[in-house]
C-alpha cells in the first residue's frame, strides 16, 4: 500500500506569483522573475522568466521604506526610529525621504505606462497598480524593483470574557488601573477589518472638541474632517473621519477618533453590480466582523448586549478606556472568490495607521502560512520597528498541524479558546442524558420522536446530504414533530437547523463527526444541542431503534464535572509553523475565541446590534485590546516587550478531560494571564535589526548591506524552537529586567538533556540586560518527534516562563536543492546527531516522464475527459523510493489542479487540488503498479486555455550511474556542520531530473531535483 505525503520543497530558484501568500520576498531580484538567493550549500538553478496576466499587483521597491531607513542616500538622513520610539511621520527628515521614495515609484510606474492606485513609503516601499501582464514582467525585470505580486483577496479569518480573564472586581486587573474608563486611557487601537458601525452603544462617546486639549486621551478635531489626541506615552495620534457612503465626518467621536476606508483594491476588481446589497464604499461595517472585532478589543464598558430579545447581561471590552481607529479593507460581494480582504488595501492601510500613530494594530485577517516575506507581514514588521503592537488571527484551519497563518516574530499570533460555555442536555427515551451545547432557554422538554437525518432524506437526496441537513434535502412527512439529528460540516450550523425548522421539526441535534472540533452555542431558528463526536455517535444508534424518543434540557442536567476552560477551539489553526522550518514556534498565546458576544452590524445579523461569532478571529482582539491595557499603563514598554510580558505569564490550556494541554503548537505560551502580565519580571526584546538577521537565518536574502545571518532559533524571542537538532545545539537568548533581582533557571525537555548557562542570574537595576544559552543534548527523545518543554526563570517575586520546542533528527539537512544543466554540481551542509561517520546512499538521479497538453476552465473534473480534464497514467516499478507527480502551469496567475488514483483505482489523500498555478505530490515507498493522474484546469484569466507540463518521477533503490556524491561516509561530527556535494554529467537536455540522498540511520533524505 502507499503512503502519499505532500511535501512544499524548498525551491529557491524561483517563486511563482500565483497569489499573494508567500511570494513577497526581501530579497535581490534577478531580471526576469522572482529569485531567491539559496541559502550558504544550496545551489539554485537559473531563474526562468515569470509569466504575468493583466490584472492588480502590489510593486515593491528595493529601497527601505521610512520605518527602517537607515541612511545612505546622499542628502537624506536616516529615517528610522530608535529603539523604544516612534516614527515621527511630522519630522522634515521622513518628508524629504518619503518624498524621494515617491518620485522613485513614479519613474518606476512612469516608465511601463503604469498609474500608481497606492503609494507605500511608510511600511513598505512600493506601489499598487493595474498592470498589464507585459507591464507586471517588465517591472519584474527592473533591478530596482524587489517584487511584483497579484493583489489576491483574504479572507477575514464580550460579556463573558472579561471576567473569565480578571479583569472585572475589586480585586481584578481593572480596578489596579483606575477602574474601566481608565483600562487603556490615552491609547489608540487601530482595527484593520470590514469596517465599524458607529451607531453602536459599544462605541457611542462625546462630541469631539473643536480646539486642541492638553489632556491625554481627550481627542479633538483639527479640521472638519482630521482629528487628533495627545496620547498616555506624550505623542499625538493623528487621524481622520474620512466621509463616504453613509457616513459623514460627524460620526467620529471621543471613542471612535478616526475611521479611513481603503477600496482601490476592491472596486478595480469588483464591478459595483455585484456588491452586497449591505455594503457601502466608506467605513461603514457592511458585514459585521470589524464591528465584533473593534467592540472585543476596546469597546464601552457596561453595554446591554440582548440577542433576538434575550438579554445577556452588560459587555465591555478588553481596554474600555482606549479609542479606536477602523481601518476598513474588507469588502462584501456576491462571489466569494472577489469579494474578501485585499493585500494592496491592508497595505496602504498599515501604511497609514503607522502614520496616525496607533499604538496597537489588530488584525483579524488571513495570511500566509509557509512564509515570513509578505507584502502584509513585511509591512507589520515596520509597524513593529515603529513600536507597534500587533496582535494577528493564527487561523481557523484546524485541527489539522501547520496550519497557523501570521508566521512573523514581530508581531503576535493569537490562538483560540474556549471561555463561557452556554450548555444544554440530550435526554434519550432509555434515559442517557448527554451534554452539550445549547444557547436556548427553552429546549425540547417533553420526549419527542428522535429521527437521523440521513434515514429521512427527501426523494433522490443523496444520504450523505440529507445527513448533513444541506438545503431542502430532508423529508417534510418524516422530519415533522421530531427532533432530527444532524452530521456537522460543509454547510452553515445554523442553516441545518433552518433546514430542519422547514422540514416541520421542533428540534435539532448537531453531531460532530470529529473529536476535535469544538462545540458551538449559536443561535438556531429552533431549539438545537451540538454534541461531541463520541455522544453524537451514541445518540445515531438510539435514533435507530423503533420508537427513539429525546428531549432537548437547558442547562447542563447530567452528574458529569463541569466542562473545563480554556481549552484550545477545534478550528484554531495548529503548528508547527512551515514558514521557518520549525525554528520558530507559532501560535505564540490564546486567548477566548468560542462563542464570544460583541457588537456587529445589525442588517446582516438578523437586526441584532450583538450576536456570538467564533473564530481566531474574536481571540486576536482580545490580545490586542490586552496590550492596549499595558501600553497605558506602561507607556514606555516595547511593543516586544509587551508580547513577552503575555507569553512568559501565561498559563496551561486545558483538555477535554480537564488535564493540562502539553501540546505547545496549540497555543504556545498558553492562554493569557491579564493578572500577571503586568509584572513579567524579565522580558525578551527584540528589533528590526534582529528580524532581518532571522530573515536571512531562514534562507532568504534581505539585499540589505550588512545584515548578517543568524540561526533562526537564536532570534531572541519569549519561546524556543528546534525544528532539526542534530544531538545537541546550544540557543541563545537575553532578558531585561522589569524587576531587578536575583533569577534562577529551571529548565526540562523530556528525552533531552538540558542545561542554562549561566543558571542564576544578578539584576541589579531595571532595564538591565543580560545574555545566557540554552544547550539541549538528546538522550532518549525519539528521532522526527518534537518534544515539549519549558525554560522557567524564577525571581523578583515572579515566574518568567518560555516554552520549549525540538524536533531531535539523527542527521539534520535541507529537505531538497536544485540545480541545472546536463552536467553540474550542488553542495550542501549536513549536520549529524553524533561523531559517528555517516554512509550516503545517493538514488537516480532519473529523467521525467514528461506530459503535455492543454486544458480550459468551465468543466467539472471527469476521469473520462473534457475540455477542463485530462488523464494521465504512469507507472511506479516495484522497488520504487520515491515518486513524485509534478504539475506546472503556463500561465501563474492560473489554477491547475490533480487528483491522483492508486493501483486500486482509489482516489489518494493528497493534497494537490489547491489555489496554486502548480501542484507537487510526493508518495514514500509508493506501492508498485499504475497509478492516474487527473490533470484538472480550474481556472484561467478570462477563461482562456492554459498549457501545462505534468512532470512524474520513479526514483529507485539504486543510483542510475549519472551522479556522485561525496565524500562517502560524511566525517561525523556531532552538531557541526559537513559539506556534501552532488556531482551529475551526461543529462539529457531540457529533461528534469530527480534523485535522493539517503543518511544511514535515519529516514531522512535530501531531494535532488535537476532542470
Amino acid at each position: 500500500m502507499s503512503t502519499p505525503t505532500t511535501r512544499r520543497p524548498r525551491r529557491r530558484a524561483r517563486l511563482a506569483t500565483t497569489s499573494v501568500v508567500g511570494v513577497i520576498a526581501a530579497t535581490a531580484l534577478a531580471a526576469g522573475g522572482l529569485a531567491l538567493a539559496a541559502p550558504d550549500g544550496d545551489v539554485a538553478g537559473t531563474p526562468q522568466p515569470a509569466r504575468f496576466a493583466d490584472g492588480s499587483y502590489v510593486v515593491v521597491l528595493t529601497e527601505p521604506p521610512a520605518a527602517t531607513y537607515d541612511g545612505g542616500v546622499a542628502g537624506l538622513r536616516a529615517t528610522k526610529p530608535g529603539e523604544g520610539e516612534k516614527l515621527r511621520a511630522d519630522s522634515r527628515e521622513v518628508r524629504d525621504y518619503r518624498g524621494h521614495l515617491r518620485e522613485r515609484q513614479d519613474s518606476v510606474a512612469d516608465a511601463v505606462g503604469a498609474d500608481p492606485l497606492y503609494q507605500y513609503t511608510v511600511a513598505v516601499n512600493g506601489f499598487a497598480a493595474e498592470l498589464s501582464g507585459e507591464q507586471a514582467a517588465e517591472l519584474a525585470a527592473d533591478p530596482g524593483v524587489l517584487a511584483v505580486v497579484p493583489d489576491t483577496p483574504r479572507e477575514v479569518d464580550t460579556v463573558h470574557s472579561p471576567e473569565f480573564l480578571g479583569l472585572t472586581g475589586n480585586d481584578g486587573v481593572w480596578a489596579g488601573l483606575g477602574g474601566p474608563a481608565e483600562a487603556g486611557a490615552g491609547v489608540v487601537v487601530g482595527v484593520i477589518d470590514s469596517g465599524i458601525w458607529p451607531e453602536s452603544a459599544s462605541f457611542a462617546g462625546d462630541e469631539l472638541a473643536d480646539e486642541p486639549t492638553d489632556e491625554v486621551g481627550v481627542p479633538y478635531r483639527t479640521s472638519e474632517t482630521e482629528t487628533a489626541m495627545l496620547k498616555a506615552n506624550g505623542d499625538v495620534f493623528t487621524g481622520e473621519c474620512e466621509p463616504g457612503e453613509d457616513w459623514t465626518a460627524d460620526l467620529c467621536n471621543s471613542k471612535l477618533v478616526s475611521a479611513r476606508y481603503f477600496e482601490d483594491g476592491f472596486v478595480s476588481n469588483v464591478p459595483p453590480e455585484h456588491h452586497d446589497p449591505d455594503e457601502r464604499i466608506s467605513t461603514r461595517d457592511g458585514d459585521g466582523h470589524g464591528s465584533h472585532t473593534a467592540s472585543t478589543a476596546a469597546g464601552n464598558h457596561g453595554v446591554p448586549m440582548s440577542v433576538n430579545e434575550r438579554d445577556f447581561g452588560e459587555g465591555s471590552g478588553m481596554a474600555p478606556g482606549a479609542a479606536i481607529a477602523a481601518y476598513k479593507v474588507c469588502w462584501e460581494d456576491d462571489d466569494p472568490a472577489t469579494g474578501g480582504c485585499y493585500p494592496s488595501d491592508s497595505v496602504a492601510a498599515i501604511d497609514q495607521a503607522i502614520l496616525d500613530g496607533v499604538d496597537v494594530i489588530n488584525y483579524s485577517i488571513s495570511g500566509a502560512t509557509d512564509t515570513v516575506v509578505d507584502p502584509v507581514e513585511l509591512a507589520f514588521l515596520s509597524a513593529a520597528s515603529a513600536n507597534v503592537f500587533v496582535a494577528a488571527s493564527a487561523g481557523n484551519s484546524g485541527p489539522s498541524t501547520s496550519t497557523v497563518a501570521h508566521n512573523s516574530p514581530w508581531l503576535t499570533t493569537v490562538a483560540a479558546s474556549t471561555h463561557v460555555v452556554y450548555e444544554g442536555t440530550v435526554e434519550l427515551g432509555d434515559g442517557q442524558l448527554f451534554r452539550g451545547a445549547m444557547i436556548s432557554d427553552v429546549g425540547v422538554p417533553e420526549q419527542t420522536p428522535l429521527v437521523y437525518a440521513r434515514d429521512i432524506g427527501a426523494d433522490g437526496v443523496d444520504p450523505d446530504e440529507a445527513a448533513l441537513c444541506a438545503p431542502d434535502s430532508v423529508d417534510a412527512a418524516q422530519a415533522a414533530g421530531a427532533i432530527v439529528i444532524c452530521d456537522r460540516g460543509v454547510y452553515d450550523r445554523v442553516a441545518k437547523s433552518a433546514e430542519v425548522q422547514r422540514a416541520g421539526g421542533v428540534g435539532t441535534i448537531l453531531g460532530n463527526l470529529d473529536e476535535a472540533e469544538t462545540l458551538n452555542a449559536d443561535f438556531h431558528v429552533i431549539p438545537t444541542t451540538h454534541l461531541g463526536a463520541a455522544d453524537a455517535a451514541e445518540v445515531r444508534t438510539y435514533a435507530a431503534t423503533d420508537g427513539a424518543t429525546a428531549a432537548l434540557l437547558v442547562g447542563d442536567q447530567t452528574d458529569l464535572p463541569p466542562t473545563p476552560a480554556p481549552v484550545l477551539a477545534g478550528f484554531s489553526s495548529r503548528g508547527p509553523a512551515d514558514a521557518n522550518g520549525g525554528d520558530l514556534l507559532k501560535p505564540d498565546i490564546a486567548a477566548p475565541g468560542v462563542d464570544v458576544l460583541a457588537a456587529v452590524a445589525p442588517a446582516p445579523n438578523g437586526g441584532n446590534d450583538f450576536n456570538f461569532i467564533s473564530g481566531t478571529s474574536m481571540a486576536s482582539p482580545h490580545i490586542a485590546g490586552l496590550a492596549a491595557l499595558i501600553r497605558a499603563a506602561e507607556p514606555e514598554w516595547s511593543a516586544m516587550a509587551v508580547k513577552s510580558a503575555m507569553m512568559t505569564t501565561a498559563d496551561d490550556l486545558k483538555n477535554a478531560d480537564g488535564s493540562d494541554d502539553g501540546d505547545l503548537f496549540h497555543a504556545g505560551a498558553g492562554q493569557v494571564d491579564p493578572t500577571r502580565f503586568l509584572s513579567p519580571g524579565l522580558v525578551y526584546e527584540s528589533g528590526v535589526d534582529d528580524w532581518l538577521s532571522f530573515i536571512e537565518g531562514t534562507g532568504t536574502e534581505t539585499g540589505i548591506p550588512g545584515v548578517e545571518p543568524i540561526d533562526p532559533s537564536d532570534l531572541n524571542q519569549p519561546s524556543i524552537a528546534v525544528g532539526a537538532l542534530p544531538g545537541q545545539q546550544t540557543i541563545t537568548r537575553s532578558v531585561t529586567a522589569v524587576t531587578p533581582g536575583l533569577y534562577r533557571a529551571s529548565v526540562s525537555v523530556p528525552g533531552f538533556t538540558a542545561k542554562v548557562t549561566p543558571s542564576v542570574l544578578y539584576f541589579g537595576r531595571p532595564g538591565q540586560t543580560k545574555t545566557f544559552e540554552v544547550t539541549l543534548t538528546r538522550t532518549t527523545a525519539p528521532f522526527d518527534e518534537y518534544a515539549h518543554g519549558a525554560l522557567t526563570w524564577s525571581g523578583g517575586g515572579t515566574t518568567v516562563r518560555s516554552p520549549i520546542v525540538a524536533r531531535p533528527v539523527a542527521v539534520a539537512a535541507p529537505p531538497e536543492v536544485t540545480g541545472s544543466g546536463s552536467s553540474g554540481e550542488v553542495s550542501y551542509d549536513i549536520t549529524p546527531a553524533s561523531d559517528d561517520a555517516v554512509d550516503l546512499t545517493l538514488r537516480g538521479l532519473v529523467p521525467a516522464v514528461v506530459t503535455d497538453g492543454t486544458l480550459t476552465p468551465g468543466e467539472s473534473p471527469d476521469t473520462e475527459g473534457n475540455a477542463s480534464s485530462q488523464l494521465v497514467e504512469f507507472t511506479v516499478p516495484e522497488g520504487t523510493s520515491l515518486a513524485r507527480i509534478d504539475l506546472h502551469s503556463a500561465d501563474s496567475s492560473a489554477d491547475y489542479d490533480m487528483y491522483v488514483f492508486g493501483p486500486d483505482g482509489s482516489e489518494l489523500d493528497v493534497n494537490g487540488a489547491t489555489g496554486a498555478a502548480n501542484e507537487l505530490v510526493d508518495l514514500s515507498a509508493a506501492e508498485a503498479g499504475t497509478y492516474h493522474v487527473l490533470v484538472h484546469m480550474f481556472s484561467s484569466p478570462d477563461g482562456s486555455p492554459v498549457d501545462f507540463s505534468l512532470r512524474t518521477f520513479a526514483v529507485g533503490s539504486d543510483a542510475a550511474g549519472n551522479a556522485t556524491v561525496t565524500p562517502d561516509p560524511v566525517t561525523g561530527r556531532l552538531g557541526r556542520p559537513s559539506e556534501v556535494t552532488v556531482s551529475w554529467s551526461g543529462l539529457d537536455e531540457g529533461v528534469p531530473y530527480l534523485g535522493t540522498v539517503g543518511y544511514a540511520g535515519t529516514e531522512s533524505i535530501t531531494v535532488v531535483s535537476i532542470e
